[in-house]
C-alpha cells in the first residue's frame, strides 16, 4: 500500500502543521521510506520470538527508598527571606479578576 500524498496533508493537518509544497513532498518520501521498511520488518519471521517491552531488557532501575537525614525545617526557613515559622512565604503572582 502505498503513502499517497493526500495522506500526509491530512497528518499534517491533524497536527495543525502547515507545510509547503516542498516540505509536503519530502515528507512524503520520508515517511513512504518509513512504512516501506515497516513492511520488509513485518515480513521477517518472529515465530518463536517472545514479546519485548523494551530491547535491552532493562529492570527496574531505581534505588531502593530509604530514610536518610534531610535538611532541619528550622535551618531552611531560617534563610528564607519571608516564612511564617512552618512555610516558605512568597509574594502572589496570580492576578484575581478577568484579566488574561
Amino acid at each position: 500500500m502505498a503513502l499517497e500524498r493526500k495522506d500526509v496533508e491530512h497528518v499534517a493537518h491533524l497536527a495543525r502543521l502547515a507545510l509547503s509544497d516542498e516540505e509536503l513532498t519530502r515528507f512524503h518520501k520520508q515517511l513512504d521510506n518509513i512504512l516501506g521498511y515497516v513492511e520488509k520488518l513485518n515480513q521477517a519471521d518472529t515465530t518463536g520470538v517472545e514479546p519485548l517491552v523494551h530491547a535491552a531488557g532493562a529492570g527496574n532501575v531505581m534505588r531502593d527508598d530509604e530514610v536518610r537525614p534531610s535538611l532541619d525545617r528550622g535551618k531552611a526557613l531560617a534563610e528564607a527571606p519571608d516564612s511564617d515559622g512552618w512555610h516558605f512565604r512568597v509574594p502572589r503572582i496570580i492576578e484575581t479578576g478577568g484579566g488574561h
